[in-house]
């Protein structure tokens, strides 16, 4: 994380260490893990080249596997702000509108770039991924996030 997360080593005993750092260059060991997991951080590394940044760095520290969980762009309610609906609105107005609410933490693309299922797929093709899976997750009849899996192994 790039949050101090070091709090948490008190409340669950099984964390041996905490890195705080950029999750695009984590700066670890190729191959540092059978299993990556990243649970609602995609949407907050930045711009499009960022979060293709971010899954290749996921890529190189995993052996086996990635699981990278994100919300949907295009539920109806962005989970971040509760807004309804505005995060439909192409990008641009969508952060004039959140700054204008004074959600100025969310109108910043580096703090939020909510990603929808071709988005994910345009990730996997800019790199070269062919062994991967989307799963969708529904919360009232509609896909509140997705789950981007990727096999590294056969």
């Amino acid at each position: 994380s790039n949050q101090d997360c070091r709090i948490l080593k008190k409340k669950y005993k099984n964390i041996k260490k905490v890195i705080i750092g950029d999750a695009k260059n984590t700066m670890l060991e190729k191959d540092s893990f059978q299993i990556v997991h990243s649970n609602a951080t995609i949407e907050h590394v930045g711009s499009f080249e960022n979060q293709v940044s971010f899954v290749r760095e996921m890529l190189r520290i995993s052996k086996e596997s990635i699981f990278i969980q994100t919300p949907n762009r295009f539920y109806p309610i962005d989970l971040h702000t509760i807004l309804p609906f505005i995060h439909w609105l192409p990008k641009k107005i969508h952060r004039k509108i959140l700054k204008f609410l004074k959600k100025d933490f969310y109108s910043k693309e580096e703090n939020l770039n909510l990603l929808s299922l071709n988005d994910l797929k345009k990730i996997c093709v800019k790199l070269n991924i062919k062994k991967y899976k989307i799963l969708k997750y529904k919360l009232f009849f509609f896909t509140s996030n997705f789950i981007l899996i990727i096999k590294k192994l056969d």
